[in-house]
């Protein structure tokens, strides 16, 4: 959908940026590329891993199961198996989505240093997904640090009406947060205090399972 123009001022920039060449009138991407790639793609056979756990934990519940990681302000999707129910937004694997909130960027912030979480939060565009989406910045950093006091966080409908999702942390055996782990569903189908007693336990044995494979690389 774009010009011809505004498509060669971007891959220009793409080229200052190293992450393009250009030979003639062609535009190629360039390896650089696989240093942002290298994370994801490192991390493969966790994933692959993952997956079947990741699917039990949605067949036992009915929901869908995902997980992400931290990527600048936004939580990057790195697996995902969708339940048998709907939910309008569409997430795949790749999808970004913004971490202050979403119940896996709780999660992965939670990991910060006071101070870190104070300036990530301080830089980070903030604004109103829903009329539920916590703005002000000193009760988001609250809220991270009660995530993390917990073990996990859940979000009320703060990124869409209706949608109300649970996360944990996937530890690496420095036990420092590498992923987070959640369930979404409808609000209609769970309360938060319903997704604390009928998922948490279903997704922290999940998480613990994963670490453990963790452990083993």
């Amino acid at each position: 959908g774009l010009t011809r123009a505004g498509a060669r001022r971007l891959l220009l920039t793409l080229v200052a940026s190293g992450y393009a060449r250009q030979t003639d009138r062609r535009f190629l991407l360039s390896a650089k590329l696989l240093g942002l790639a290298r994370t994801w793609m490192g991390d493969a056979a966790l994933w692959r891993y993952a997956e079947p756990v990741m699917r039990r934990v949605s067949a036992t519940l009915g929901e869908s199961c995902s997980a992400a990681v931290l990527e600048g302000e936004d939580v990057v999707y790195v697996a995902r198996v969708a339940g048998r129910r709907i939910v309008s937004v569409r997430l795949n694997v790749g999808t970004r989505l913004p971490a202050y909130c979403t119940s896996m960027g709780r999660v992965l912030l939670s990991d910060l240093e006071a101070s870190e979480l104070t300036g990530f939060l301080a830089k980070a565009s903030i604004s109103a997904k829903t009329e539920r989406t916590v703005t002000d910045r000193a009760e988001l950093a609250e809220t991270v640090t009660l995530a993390g006091a917990r073990g996990y966080a859940i979000v009320d409908q703060e990124l869409e009406l209706g949608l109300r999702s649970i996360a944990v942390p996937i530890r690496n055996r420095a036990g420092r947060i590498t992923a987070a782990l959640n369930v979404s569903t409808q609000s209609a189908r769970f309360t938060c205090a319903e997704m604390e007693q009928s998922i948490l336990p279903t997704l922290l044995a999940a998480a613990r399972e994963i670490e453990d494979f963790l452990a083993l690389q």
